[in-house]
């Protein structure tokens, strides 16, 4: 497998992540989870292409249940997930327009909260579009 044959495992090694064991058995797991999840309408996915097809941008968001909150009391949530764009393409607004079109739909499906994970890389832009730093934590298990 290269570091490059997919955008989830380019993100994670440009982040720093070089376990590519981990890379494997993570793509087992997401092409399980895409296989299932897209039918039923609960991972929603754009891409940007070249003129000749060659697919060079993407993002998604999955639709999670969430138990609801008194300002968000949906039983659902969006998480923006897998926002890359190959480095020859970046810089020419590509992720923000992937992402604009995610968060529109977000919107007209009646989302009230968006969450994703930002690498260092990408926080510049979620900032620029609104996104702001919450107070979760994290604890590893493993």
């Amino acid at each position: 497998m290269s570091r490059t044959s997919c955008a989830t495992v380019a993100t994670f090694w440009e982040i720093g992540d070089h376990d590519e064991d981990a890379h494997r058995r993570m793509l087992l797991s997401t092409g399980s989870f895409l296989r299932e999840a897209i039918p039923r309408g609960v991972y929603r996915g754009w891409l940007a292409q070249t003129g000749e097809g060659r697919v060079v941008a993407g993002a998604g968001v999955a639709i999670v249940p969430w138990p609801g909150s008194p300002e968000d009391p949906a039983g659902h949530r969006g998480w923006i997930q897998n926002v890359y764009t190959e480095p020859a393409f970046r810089h020419r607004g590509l992720a923000r327009r992937l992402m604009q079109a995610a968060i529109d739909w977000c919107r007209e499906a009646g989302f009230v909260h968006i969450s994703l994970h930002a690498s260092a890389a990408g926080r510049p832009l979620y900032e620029g579009i609104g996104f702001l730093s919450t107070n979760e934590m994290r604890l590893r298990l493993r």
